[in-house]
């Protein structure tokens, strides 16, 4: 399994290399050259290091880390790897992929995609740290997660910003600071828009959506940009409603250095305000398990925000410039392998994607044999998809695919963790798609001539 993994790891850096590691990109993508998948692969049919049935022939796909080989080596691993991201900005951009763990003791891992090295840097059990499952790059080029766990008088609901992301050792030393600034919710997605304004949601029957507006939003750390900030949440058509569509506005639910409002904000024992309870004293629009999100730009400058909701098998777009919100996906859109609404063929949509043209991809929350990926066409980028289709189905027993993420320097790779599998080996897998000549030729280069990838490590200091 290690040697397997370090393969991955080695095609990887001689894809990131290919591209060169200054700057994430914007760029057309193989991805979404595809036949569109018929029916779900049968559970239990492929191997759990190749666990995909993907849509197209010129998609590869190859385990990169796994949580036996991480045992073995003497890593404490929890395991259900959850969402994922990369260090998008600062020296080496690209190289490590970061992890939280959603279990009773959580952690975050780092996979170094030029050694083929995975080290758990907050190890299990850190702070009392639970239910770890957002997983994002911040503006100023940290790392954040967060607790999908809260309840009246929980100690929960928590945000963590891992200061020191890319040269924390995993013996100890990493920083992983509680922010408290932030209401208390149970927390799936988080995302950044163009003014840093951070974006999260309440994973619940009736969870709302949230916006927080730093004082310092083009602050240099976490510090600074969390000491003060303004929380609102999100009411649709006035609010007071569930699953609405329509006209956005923002309610505030603390102040504007994020204390609390009279006669407004719930406390909890400890000071700190619960997002719940006081987005329901708003009246703030209510969703039905608001899970991840996902933020596009369009070619005008609008930004839209995605939402999916598992419980209503749905995916909401929220235009943050045109203050409006639409329905993007549900069961009524059309599936593209046959042209009939797509029905009961999505099922949990849970996490969300986005690739280099700006496609948007639906990932379901289901047990292996059941759980599938979709691409969501959205041709002329109004909010609302034409069409789905499902671009690859996963097989592995008891599991789910989780954070899928497209590599922000190369449009031709993405990464997915298999999540909570009946084996109990959680794995990451890279899926790459043909990509350029001159780049396919390199990774070639990189699984027959191991020799020369690790001179082209040398791109990457250790």
């Amino acid at each position: 399994m290690f040697k397997q993994k370090k393969i991955g790891a080695l095609v990887s850096g001689a894809l990131l290399m290919a591209t060169g590691t200054t700057g994430a990109i914007a760029a057309n993508t193989h991805f979404s050259s595809f036949t569109p998948l018929k029916d779900s692969v049968a559970a239990g049919s492929l191997p759990e290091n190749a666990p995909f049935r993907l849509a197209s022939p010129n998609f590869s796909q190859i385990r990169v880390a796994d949580r036996t080989t991480q045992l073995d080596l003497g890593e404490g691993n929890s395991g259900s790897w959850d969402m994922i991201t990369a260090n998008e900005t600062g020296p080496n951009a690209g190289r490590y992929l970061f992890t939280p763990f959603e279990t009773s003791m959580a952690g975050v891992q780092r996979i170094d995609l030029a050694s083929g090295i995975t080290k758990t840097l907050v190890h299990p059990g850190t702070q009392d740290f639970v239910s770890g499952d957002a997983s994002r790059w911040t503006p100023w080029g940290s790392y954040v997660t967060a607790e999908e766990s809260w309840g009246t008088g929980s100690t929960k609901g928590r945000l963590f910003e891992l200061t020191n992301p890319v040269s924390a050792t995993g013996t100890g030393d990493a920083n992983f600071v509680f922010r408290s600034i932030l209401p208390r919710v149970s927390h799936e997605g988080l995302a950044f828009d163009k003014n840093n304004n951070l974006y999260f949601v309440d994973e619940l029957n009736g969870g709302s959506i949230y916006k927080y507006v730093s004082a310092n939003p083009t602050a240099s750390n976490g510090g600074d940009y969390f000491a003060a900030g303004q929380t609102f949440a999100m009411a649709v058509n006035g609010g007071g409603n569930a699953n609405a569509v329509g006209s956005v506005t923002w309610t505030p639910i603390t102040d504007a250095t994020g204390g609390a409002l009279p006669g407004i904000s719930a406390l909890n024992a400890d000071g700190t305000i619960d997002g719940r309870a006081t987005a329901d004293m708003v009246n703030a629009t209510e969703y039905q398990r608001p899970e991840d999100i996902e933020i596009k730009t369009l070619a005008n400058g609008d930004q839209i925000l995605f939402v999916a909701t598992t419980t209503t098998n749905e995916v909401y777009s929220i235009n943050l410039d045109a203050n409006n919100a639409q329905l993007f996906v549900s069961r009524d859109t059309l599936d593209q392998a046959n042209g009939t609404a797509v029905g009961t063929a999505l099922a949990s949509p849970d996490n969300l994607a986005i690739d280099a043209a700006g496609n948007i991809y639906v990932i379901e929350d289901q047990p292996g044999g059941r759980a599938d990926i979709w691409f969501a066409q959205d041709a002329n980028h109004d909010g609302v998809a034409e069409s789905l289709g499902r671009w690859a189905s996963m097989s592995t027993v008891g599991a789910e695919p989780t954070g899928l993420y497209f590599d922000k320097f190369n449009p031709n790779v993405a990464y997915v963790n298999i999540q909570h599998p009946d084996s109990m080996v959680d794995s990451t897998i890279m899926i790459t798609a043909v990509p350029e000549p001159e780049t396919y030729a390199l990774m070639m280069a990189g699984l027959g001539l191991v020799g020369a990838v690790v001179r082209r490590r040398k791109a990457f200091p250790a």
